[in-house]
């Protein structure tokens, strides 16, 4: 596979470098071949990268249904999300300037959902999205090429499709906009409530039907359960388009990796959510060092059973001259999942942004899934995804 690299955008920023088409494609072939003289060993890399895929730069889309969007998104879980996050409202302008970047630079997928925010903040979220993307500076064309994927939670007192229709049209208001990108069921209630299940999917239908999304998705469901609600979805006309999922370096069990070949199979496109394990993949915690909230209690517990991985993905973010968060969400990418991280900052927004143009080649993938086979400790499943 020849190695193609798209023109550089005017003003265009990555990861803080100046945005010269030039000095772009020498990061790009650097981080290929750190040294000058290239040994047949670095001619091997270089070929073994280049068969995983062509490099990918954020104004480069990928396909999600009839959607084109950035091969990495951004999470707004933390915007109004005050007990595991710090959310305060005082915070709103850093996010602003970190959404404005973010567009600035060719990301347009931006993932919320209508329980985002905490308390008296719930539905915060989707409301600081609206408002940003109203508000954006830029040409009206990048505003208008934001997709946003919302998800509708699986509230008990959501019994009937026509109360599942009501809360996209909640999510609409709230976000200022005539039409979402992808709508997205935010849990099954299969283990616990299977005959709610069966309207929330008539739900999804309805709200295709009558044009409020796009693109109808789903998130923590598992192999079994996509099966029957893509097999459901398909006798009502309706393609699901994509699966969210817990999916890092620290969520590769079995179940995600048969998750990500019932995918690829119905070509469903995979959106993994938290793939920097909450931030223990980003180098910057130890038992020592943690996280303010409830995070620091699941930090104390896994950090200690991380060393081969966090040992490896050190090593590899050296070599490579990038951040092992960099490196963690190139990983993600390169199994062919579209990662969307969180962002509370123009300085996680830059980071991020680190992580595209370039790829792992498949001996540091191996290396670095045998390194998270290793460490005893994996992150936490989460309680609401089903088989």
């Amino acid at each position: 596979m020849a190695l193609t690299l798209s023109p550089v955008p005017a003003g265009a920023v990555f990861s803080g470098a100046p945005s010269s088409c030039s000095c772009l494609r020498r990061s790009a072939i650097s981080s290929l071949h750190p040294h000058r003289r290239r040994s047949s060993t670095t001619n091997s890399t270089v070929r073994a990268s280049l068969r995983l895929g062509p490099l990918i730069w954020p104004w480069e889309k990928v396909k999600v249904g009839p959607l084109s969007v950035s091969p990495m998104g951004f999470g707004t879980w933390a915007w109004g999300n005050q007990l595991l996050w710090g959310y305060q409202e005082s915070m709103d302008m850093v996010l602003q300037d970190a959404f404005n970047l973010a567009l600035k630079n060719g990301i347009n997928l931006f993932d919320t959902a209508d329980s985002y925010g905490t308390g008296r903040l719930n539905g915060q979220s989707e409301k600081l999205l609206g408002k940003f993307i109203s508000e954006f500076p830029g040409q009206s064309n990048v505003r208008e090429n934001v997709v946003i994927a919302t998800k509708f939670a699986a509230y008990p007192w959501r019994l009937t499709p026509g109360q599942f229709v009501n809360a996209c049209k909640s999510s609409l208001d709230r976000l200022q906009v005539d039409k979402i990108g992808i709508g997205q069921l935010h849990w099954s209630t299969a283990n616990y409530a299977p005959l709610q299940e069966k309207a929330l999917w008539d739900g999804l239908v309805a709200m295709y039907e009558k044009g409020l999304v796009q693109a109808v998705g789903v998130s923590n469901y598992g192999p079994k359960q996509l099966l029957k609600i893509h097999d459901y979805l398909t006798t009502r006309g309706v393609p699901l388009c994509s699966a969210q999922v817990q999916f890092s370096l620290l969520s590769m069990g079995p179940e995600q990796m048969e998750l990500k070949q019932v995918c690829d199979s119905l070509g469903i496109r995979m959106i993994a959510y938290s793939p920097l394990g909450l931030g223990m993949l980003t180098g910057k915690y130890n038992t020592s060092t943690l996280p303010s909230g409830p995070r620091a209690l699941l930090f104390r517990q896994i950090l200690p059973g991380l060393a081969p991985l966090l040992s490896f993905l050190r090593r590899i973010a050296q070599a490579r001259g990038k951040t092992m968060s960099q490196v963690a969400i190139n990983w993600c990418i390169c199994k062919g999942t579209i990662p969307i991280p969180g962002i509370k900052s123009v300085k996680h927004v830059e980071e991020n942004l680190g992580s595209l143009g370039w790829r792992l080649n498949s001996d540091e993938i191996l290396e670095l899934e045998s390194a998270a086979q290793a460490s005893s400790k994996k992150m936490v499943q989460n309680i609401f995804q089903t088989a």
